[in-house]
């Protein structure tokens, strides 16, 4: 019984990746409060992202490709990968190469676009995206509730609605916001299994470097 229970735990975790690129529904496009990642990652492992005077915000974590109820990942693909000027030319709003090649290797094949054409995509998906001001200005680490950043993030975009943006937390700190998108890179609804804010009143903003 114990063999039996393994294979098909193996067998559900072989369908949870390589599904068929290019079959997907939307897209969420994730914004990275970098402050948050270097204070819970970035710093121990000596990320360029951290240091004092990068000046860093709302970066891009990726746009991930989605499912109405889940989502595809490391789908296989006939593109060629992205080359080191290519992950390179993403540091602006991604803060390092090597992120880029993950979010492509993870993520972008399941688009199936090419290398480029994804990261075009991403970019002009960042673009679309009004990233409230205020939270550069902070003088020093805060604590607020999640909600109020939700509450930033639909102030600066009038379009939108909530259903169209989650809030996540990590570590006691603010993560994430993540703004989901038509193909045609519009806002939309986000799918059930996307929704579930952050409901901390209390949650950690570090001030940008």
């Amino acid at each position: 019984m114990r063999w039996l229970a393994l294979l098909i735990l193996t067998a559900t975790l072989a369908r949870a990746e390589g599904e068929q690129a290019g079959t997907f529904d939307y897209y969420i496009l994730a914004l990275s409060w970098s402050p948050s990642w270097c204070a819970l990652e970035g710093d121990a492992r000596r990320s360029p992202e951290c240091k004092d005077g990068a000046g860093y915000g709302w970066l891009l974590h990726g746009l991930w490709p989605q499912y109405e109820r889940g989502w595809p990942s490391y789908c296989p693909t006939a593109q060629e990968n992205p080359s080191r000027a290519d992950t390179a030319a993403m540091v602006d709003i991604m803060g390092s190469p090597g992120l880029a090649w993950y979010q492509w290797k993870k993520h972008g094949r399941c688009t199936g676009l090419t290398a480029q054409a994804y990261f075009d995509t991403a970019r002009r998906a960042y673009a679309t995206v009004n990233r409230p001001k205020l939270f550069r200005k902070l003088p020093g680490a805060v604590k607020l509730p999640a909600a109020v950043v939700e509450e930033a993030f639909l102030q600066a975009n009038p379009d939108w609605r909530p259903d169209m943006i989650t809030i996540t937390c990590k570590g006691g700190r603010l993560q994430e916001a993540r703004i989901c998108l038509t193909r045609a890179l519009e806002p939309r609804a986000c799918g059930a299994d996307a929704i579930a804010d952050c409901r901390m009143q209390d949650a950690l903003m570090d001030a940008i470097r």
